[in-house]
Order: C-alpha cells, then sequence, then structure tokens
C-alpha cells in the first residue's frame, strides 16, 4: 500500500477572525489526503489534467510545469478536482455578496427556526467611508473623526432599539420568520459553504481585488490565507498570472496599438536633447471606457 499523509487541519491556521465578531474557518478539503509522499494537494489537479498517462511517468517539476500551463491558458477544469468546506460567520450584507457566486454549495443560519443572536457589525472609526463620486457601487476615503463617531453611536442605538423590538415580538407570539424583518442588515449570521478551487478562486479574483467592499476583502483574503498551504503551486501560479493580480490581457485592438507603437518608435539618438517622444497609439475602437482601459494598461507598460 503506498504512503498517504493526511491533512492535519489543527497544523495549519484553521480560523481566522474577521472584523469585529467574524471568522473564517477551513472544515475541510477534498483530498484529504496527499498520496505517493506529494507535498501538497495540487497533485490532485495535474493528474486530473494528465489522463492519459500513469503517475510515474512525471516529476514534481512536471506537475509544476503543467499547473502553470493550464492557469496561464485558462484551461482551469482540472482545478474543479480540490475542493474546500468553510464556516463563515458574516454580516447579513457580506453574506449576500458571497452568495452571489453561485457556483457554491451552502447552507445559512435561519431566522424562520432560530432565534437570531444579538451580534451586529460596527464598523471602527477609521471604516466609516464615504460614497464614491465616481463608482456608484463603491466608497472613497473616511469621514471626519466626529462624524464617524456620530455614525456609529447611531449604528449601536438603532441595532439595540431593532433587537429590543424583535425579542418584544418574540414574547408576543409573533412567528420567528416574521419578527425578524426588524433586523438591520449588519447583523451577523453563520454559513456553513462548500466551492471547488477553480470558482473559489474566481471569488478570490473579484472579492478580494481593490475595487471590492473593503469588509468582503476581509474574508476572502482570510479565505486565500486559509487554503494557500493546501495547493501552494497553484496559489503561486494564480498570483503570476491572474489579472487580478498584476496579469495583464490584451485585446485584438491593443495588440495592433503595440505593434504600431514598436513599428513607429524613432532612433533616440536622432531626438534632440531634452525634446519628449510620445510614442503611444489610441486604439481602434468608440467605446470611451475601453480607451481608458488601454490608457490604463499603456501606463503599465511605460508607453504614457
Amino acid at each position: 500500500m503506498k504512503d498517504v499523509i493526511e491533512i492535519k487541519f489543527e497544523e495549519l491556521e484553521p480560523k481566522i477572525n474577521c472584523l469585529d465578531h467574524g471568522f473564517v474557518q477551513l472544515l475541510d478539503c477534498m483530498p484529504r489526503l496527499i498520496r505517493d509522499n506529494e507535498d501538497s494537494a495540487d497533485y490532485a489537479i495535474s493528474e486530473a489534467a494528465r489522463t492519459s498517462y500513469e503517475r510515474e511517468l512525471k516529476t514534481v517539476t512536471d506537475d509544476k510545469t503543467l499547473i502553470r500551463y493550464l492557469m496561464r491558458h485558462n484551461h482551469t477544469s482540472p482545478l474543479e478536482m480540490i475542493e474546500f468546506k468553510f464556516k463563515m460567520k458574516v454580516p447579513m450584507y457580506i453574506c449576500t455578496q458571497i452568495i452571489r457566486h453561485r457556483t457554491a454549495s451552502l447552507n445559512i443560519l435561519s431566522g424562520r427556526y432560530s432565534v437570531m443572536p444579538e451580534e451586529f457589525y460596527i464598523p471602527a472609526i477609521d471604516d466609516i467611508r464615504m460614497q464614491s463620486k465616481t463608482n456608484t457601487q463603491g466608497s472613497e476615503n473616511n469621514l471626519d473623526e466626529h462624524m464617524s463617531d456620530c455614525v456609529i453611536s447611531d449604528i449601536k442605538e438603532l441595532c439595540k432599539k431593532s433587537f429590543t423590538v424583535y425579542k418584544d415580538f418574540l414574547e408576543a407570539g409573533v412567528a420567528r420568520e416574521m419578527a425578524r424583518g426588524v433586523l438591520p442588515y449588519n447583523l451577523y449570521t453563520v454559513m456553513y459553504w462548500k466551492i471547488d478551487l477553480k470558482n473559489l478562486l474566481h471569488f478570490i479574483n473579484l472579492r478580494s481585488d481593490h475595487h471590492a467592499q473593503k469588509e468582503v476583502q476581509v474574508f476572502s483574503n482570510a479565505i486565500l490565507s486559509l487554503i494557500k498551504p493546501i495547493v501552494p503551486w497553484t496559489i503561486d501560479a494564480w498570483e503570476d498570472y491572474s489579472v487580478y493580480r498584476g496579469g495583464m490581457v490584451l485585446t485584438r485592438y491593443e495588440v495592433e496599438a503595440i505593434k504600431n507603437i514598436i513599428d513607429n518608435v524613432p532612433n533616440l539618438y536622432d531626438v534632440p536633447l531634452g525634446e519628449e517622444v510620445d510614442t503611444f497609439k489610441d486604439i481602434e475602437v468608440d467605446s470611451t471606457l475601453e480607451q481608458r482601459e488601454w490608457v490604463k494598461k499603456a501606463e503599465r507598460l511605460g508607453w504614457v
């Protein structure tokens, strides 16, 4: 019988506290067993991708190289061979962002069956943010300290009052499923969440991005910390190639613009000293948004 090593969650960091009362806990993963003296669960990905070969024909280097190839070329179905199950305690309005990712299986604490706990997310004073002037779904900068204090005070007062009304309703015999309607959106709930690695990386791509709400970034980053020791080769490849982690995808128009730039760069020895050379080229599209996206990419490439 070949040697197997069981992933011992107690040797990892199985639970990470998030915000004031929340947490993410890694409960289980598949595969749980690391076979053939493998270093990590990454082998399940390369094994699935290499279905027509015997495992004895590969080396560790082959596995790493194959995983990086799969990630570069977006051949991500083998990543579905790995699954993770988490327990999370999150504010309701963060829960709704998590369950927006419909590729996961989940169960959530039900206010129809249970009395909801009196726990609410109260932001820290430096987390009271202003509405963004350019992004209708985002925030930017912080309110001044005095206004932030007032906001936090009002949040606490409303939470206390709403929960008092909730308890009064229950004591009066109002059904739990109706009484919960007075509870605010920052109420904490508990959920079990199972998802495969392919879709989990898509979740982290979006929810750890700096455009995402700060609070959901906290949970997404915690999830990333929990899975990295289990699939380190895959996470390394994802960090190198994902467009959300510093990689870049170019459109056909952008490739043509780059060719234009290269073809038209003057001989720098012929340029008078002190004279600036503009090598930037617009892309041939009507969309202003697409032009702006190209400018940002060109800035990263050093052409603007």
